[in-house]
């Protein structure tokens, strides 16, 4: 029996929440019969699951060429955690594709006002593509001038500062995605997963999404979100300082990795375990330093450690049962308050 993850994130009866409507996109461009994505990455820091996941669930609907890119050459450091390599540099995809992208995917980066990512959007943007920020990735939207006049929405942490420093921008709540025009901006880390499968469903129909969805054990995936549910409380504070004081009892957890895992689970648990403020991750394989996940991203592994404590097994199928499984061990081995404060951080309602 495949377990069903809701990714609606709200209550579905509230009268504030909207009803599901499609992401509409133009057709591809330059003549392509398939819509291009570029998915971009800065090497000195991308979130994980925001670059990871809508990179894996874009590759898996077949529907779609996507591409890696990242600011330079090199290894890219995901945020908490993973190394990967990008397919291609801003350079090389632009001299291979002098038109743009039809999809541009801007995850979370550490310097959201990463000057060559704001101008290589910027020119992205002018050539029509439709560019999605996920998660913080809207800041990066923002310094890049891209929201002006615009709808948007953004990781709950951050909602506040972004409405008193763009205030032509129309900052909204209680929508897990907001579409305006050729913008497309969402709420906190998890969202990812739903913006990926709303992108699937415009290029090719409701049912290849819902197939898509059930193959990676999603419920729903609809844009209604209930914001009222996510803000910083003091027993999250507390939680957080007794974590990081009890240094004495912060673990390393080793997750072997081999060509063909799937990125998507691995992504979701390996950032889930980062975020406790107890525990580390890496991942390890023999002899091989780099792996190819199983859409095809390129994955550093490190040599296998001893001063690990034990090893991690992320569940990987179906892969969005990866982010419930990796919350449940975590109560279990840290305590549910630590669980809540790690979904907080996702923005999921767990």
């Amino acid at each position: 029996m495949v377990a069903l993850v809701s990714w609606r994130y709200g209550n579905p009866g509230a009268a504030r929440l909207l009803e599901h409507r499609s992401l509409e996109l133009p057709a591809p461009k330059d003549g392509r019969e398939r819509h291009l994505v570029a998915v971009l990455a800065a090497n000195g820091g991308t979130e994980t699951t925001d670059f990871m996941v809508p990179y894996g669930v874009l590759r898996e609907s077949g529907r779609m060429d996507v591409v890696s890119v990242s600011t330079r050459p090199g290894p890219v450091q995901l945020h908490p955690v993973l190394k990967i390599r990008a397919e291609q540099t801003t350079e090389e995809f632009d001299e291979q594709q002098p038109g743009g992208a039809d999809i541009v995917i801007v995850p979370a980066l550490h310097r959201p006002d990463h000057p060559k990512a704001i101008r290589w959007l910027q020119r992205q943007a002018e050539s029509g593509a439709v560019i999605v920020g996920v998660c913080d990735g809207v800041q990066t939207l923002a310094h890049a001038g891209l929201l002006q006049g615009k709808s948007a929405t953004g990781h709950w942490f951050s909602l506040s500062k972004l409405r008193r420093r763009y205030q032509d921008t129309t900052w909204v709540r209680d929508r897990r995605f907001v579409v305006d025009g050729r913008v497309v901006t969402t709420t906190g880390v998890s969202a990812s997963v739903p913006v990926s499968l709303a992108l699937v469903e415009a290029v090719a129909g409701a049912a290849q999404a819902d197939r898509l969805a059930l193959d990676l054990g999603i419920a729903d995936f609809d844009e209604r979100h209930d914001s009222d549910a996510f803000g910083l409380s003091l027993e999250m504070l507390l939680t957080i300082a007794r974590n990081k004081l009890a240094f004495w009892n912060h673990e390393r957890f080793e997750v072997p990795v081999e060509d063909g895992i799937d990125e998507i689970a691995l992504a979701l648990s390996a950032d889930a375990w980062s975020r406790t403020y107890r525990s580390s991750v890496v991942t390890t394989h023999p002899g091989e330093q780099w792996i190819r996940s199983r859409r095809g991203l390129v994955i550093e592994a490190e040599e296998q450690e001893t001063n690990t404590t034990e090893t991690l097994r992320p569940v990987m199928e179906p892969s969005a049962a990866a982010l419930d499984d990796a919350l449940l061990d975590i109560s279990e081995r840290y305590g549910l308050p630590t669980a809540n404060l790690v979904a907080m951080q996702l923005e999921y309602a767990w």
